[in-house]
């Protein structure tokens, strides 16, 4: 997929809507349309790069600014535990082109919007 098709690409440039969390320079964060826990957070880099090993290589920033966003995400929305994981390649889980970590939880704080 290039990156004009990439959905992921889309909703960082804003050209399609997605319920946003949080921001930074680098990266963005969104709700996840289908929620495998209670608390299910997308954390994406700006720039497009098809994994997180791609990302890891070739921009230390971005990957950095994803890591940052999702941990502070997690110290807001977690109650107490989260895991930030990141699935490479099809056989792995993988379903959208575009590195992207999942920030979940089943214990969250609070309401969830």
């Amino acid at each position: 997929m290039t990156e004009d098709g990439c959905i992921f690409c889309k909703i960082a440039r804003k050209e399609i809507p997605a319920k946003l969390v949080g921001e930074n320079a680098l990266a963005i964060a969104f709700w996840d349309v289908s929620p495998r826990q209670p608390l299910h957070i997308l954390v994406i880099p700006k720039v497009h790069y098809a994994n997180v090993a791609e990302l890891t290589l070739n921009d230390e920033a971005s990957l950095v600014a994803v890591m940052k966003l999702g941990s502070e995400l997690a110290l807001e929305f977690a109650e107490e535990s989260f895991r930030f994981s990141f699935n490479t390649g099809a056989a792995a889980g993988q379903t959208v082109f575009h590195a992207h970590g999942h920030l979940t939880s089943r214990t969250p704080r609070g309401e969830l919007a």
